[in-house]
């Protein structure tokens, strides 16, 4: 195998991305100055210097060398505590974040689960998610389940609920979902600020 399958085999793992557009990105590249690959290569390089997990939530973020080793929105004192959204992916908290209608703090699962997956538990943070609940027991009132309205995320909302059911029932927790501002088979990376914000206002 020569370097450009090499690469057309680390591009086909791209979400979303095939066999004929890895081959594209490869064959891209190969037209591109070496001052633009130097750039690409250097920046891919940085990625795991300077992007870190939040302990807290488990999104990536750029962390500040002056700060705590949390995100800016676990470090805030100005989101409402109160209120936890579950959500897949970084992507998804990013989009929410944009349509600035939700001030509550989040926990990024890493991913969706696999409807026919025997170790779903393995796939995702929930070990994390469940002890960030129970050391915030006596803040979090609220917990939103804030996922795209496909069938793996609906069956990975349903995997969650079940897993958060004797949490639920020892601190008296609400739990709700994004309700009918989303439709059937939306993808909440892609949704605009007004579908995120019925989505929240309707959530049940």
């Amino acid at each position: 195998m020569d370097a450009i399958d090499k690469l057309t085999e680390i591009f086909k793992g791209f979400p979303g991305i095939g066999p004929r557009q890895a081959k594209r990105f490869v064959y891209f590249l190969l037209t591109r100055n070496k001052t633009y690959i130097t750039e690409f290569t250097t920046l891919v390089e940085e990625l795991q210097k300077e992007i870190k997990i939040c302990p807290e939530c488990f999104q990536y973020f750029t962390r500040n060398k002056l700060t705590t080793p949390l995100c800016d929105i676990c470090q805030s004192k100005n989101r409402n505590e109160s209120s936890l959204m579950i959500v897949a992916r970084d992507i998804d908290l990013e989009n929410i974040e944009k349509s600035h209608c939700f001030d509550g703090k989040y926990f990024v699962l890493g991913g969706t689960v696999p409807i026919l997956d025997k170790n779903p538990e393995n796939r995702i943070h929930l070990k994390e998610l469940l002890a960030l609940i129970e050391r915030r027991s006596n803040i979090i009132k609220e917990i939103i389940l804030g996922f795209s309205l496909n069938p793996e995320s609906e069956y990975t909302a349903q995997f969650v609920t079940e897993a958060l059911v004797p949490l639920i029932s020892k601190y008296n927790l609400k739990v709700s979902h994004l309700g009918r501002g989303l439709s059937t088979g939306t993808e909440l990376e892609y949704s605009d600020a007004d579908t995120i914000k019925n989505a929240l206002k309707n959530r049940d």
